[in-house]
């Protein structure tokens, strides 16, 4: 994988679920030009919406990893949808071993190893 990509930041368990092809739009409140593949970053911010979804999707919480990129994703488009935007993912590829970032996370795109 490149090294010099960006990075879309994402909450666990949909981090996971957009690994596993089972969440295809990550809803932003301010669109994106950005397009291709970009690394998941797994953020360590978890609370107890979280831990509910994991529940509903049959996912272990504990299980989960956080503060780490666990893959990445082609972002194909972003859409409106009422007073979101959707960013289209597609093509999602897992890491066989997830990559701690050598630079500071962001909310929502940084890059993980420095430009």
């Amino acid at each position: 994988m490149a090294k010099r990509r960006l990075a879309l930041s994402v909450h666990q368990p949909f981090a996971e679920l957009i690994m596993l092809g089972e969440k295809n739009a990550e809803f932003r409140s301010r669109p994106t030009n950005i397009r291709g593949r970009v690394y998941v970053y797994a953020s360590r911010t978890f609370d107890e919406y979280d831990r509910e979804i994991c529940e509903e999707a049959g996912l272990d919480p504990d299980k989960l990893p956080r503060g780490v990129i666990v893959g990445s994703v082609e972002i194909v488009d972003c859409v409106k949808d009422g007073k979101w935007y959707a960013y289209i993912l597609e093509n999602p590829k897992r890491l066989k071993r997830p990559l701690k970032p050598t630079e500071h996370p962001q909310p929502k795109f940084f890059y993980p190893f420095g430009r």
